[in-house]
């Protein structure tokens, strides 16, 4: 049996939830799926203060003491995990975008690997589309690998045939994140994870040393002399195309 947990911005109960819920009986219908619901709201989660003391040190010296490693575990524990939120002001809420920005250590130190993301997003009119590719984009720093979401239109009232779109939008993404949910790992490096990885650790390897904790979060695992984050086959031009960045990331950091 898969885990998934959701994560929801939204304050209301509303049309974002309303998509999660079809989402959800679209994804045990494909097969045996523990869901949980996780309403932002209702957690505890103070604004960062900026102090990088998460990536200087350790996110365990954060000063802000709240729910934050609540929700983390709730990720480490699930197979595959959806980001739910209405548009507001063109992005996602404000109780979301804080999550998001509670884990920018793992930005910097990804650790989701084999788990799936999507994302569920519920706009007036326009501006969801943008906010979709921004969650996903997220996933894919955190280390997930991540399924196309869907943009729902939910402005009221709403006739029988936008429904039926709305239903049809669902069900399709819910189809795509069981397939990301059953993929096999390793997965193959996209040229962007690659890009990601081979100029982050190279600047690190650079710029840093042991007293920084991404440094020894990447010597740890042996990052400075992989090809990737995890044993994964690259091809020829992926090779060639990761020692270029290498080299890229060097000159970048030689000439700061």
């Amino acid at each position: 049996m898969k885990k998934v947990t959701v994560f929801i911005g939204s304050p209301r109960k509303k049309a974002t939830y309303q998509a999660v819920q079809e989402f959800e009986k679209n994804l045990k219908s494909y097969g045996e799926i523990d869901f949980e619901y996780v309403f932002l709201k209702d957690y505890h989660l103070d604004y960062c203060k900026g102090c990088c003391l998460c990536f200087e040190r350790g996110e365990e010296y954060c000063p802000l003491k709240d729910d934050r490693d609540l929700l983390l575990a709730k990720m480490d524990n699930s197979d595959g995990v959806i980001f739910a939120s209405p548009n507001y002001a063109g992005h996602v809420t404000a109780p979301m975008k804080n999550f998001l920005d509670r884990l920018s250590f793992i930005f910097h130190r990804p650790r989701f690997f084999g788990k799936a993301c999507t994302a569920i997003v519920a706009q007036g009119i326009i501006g969801g589309a943008s906010i979709v590719k921004y969650l996903a984009a997220v996933g894919e720093c955190l280390g997930f690998h991540a399924a196309k979401g869907c943009c729902i239109t939910t402005l009221e009232p709403r006739t029988p045939r936008q429904q039926e779109k709305i239903s049809w939008q669902i069900k399709k993404a819910s189809q795509r994140f069981y397939k990301e949910l059953l993929r096999p790992m390793p997965l193959r490096p996209s040229f962007f994870g690659l890009i990601r990885f081979r100029i982050t650790r190279t600047s690190m390897r650079l710029i840093q040393d042991e007293k920084y904790r991404d440094y020894s979060y990447y010597q740890e695992r042996g990052w400075f002399a992989s090809d990737y984050y995890y044993d994964a086959s690259l091809g020829f031009i992926k090779k060639s195309a990761g020692c270029f960045f290498d080299f890229l990331a060097q000159r970048m950091a030689l000439n700061r």
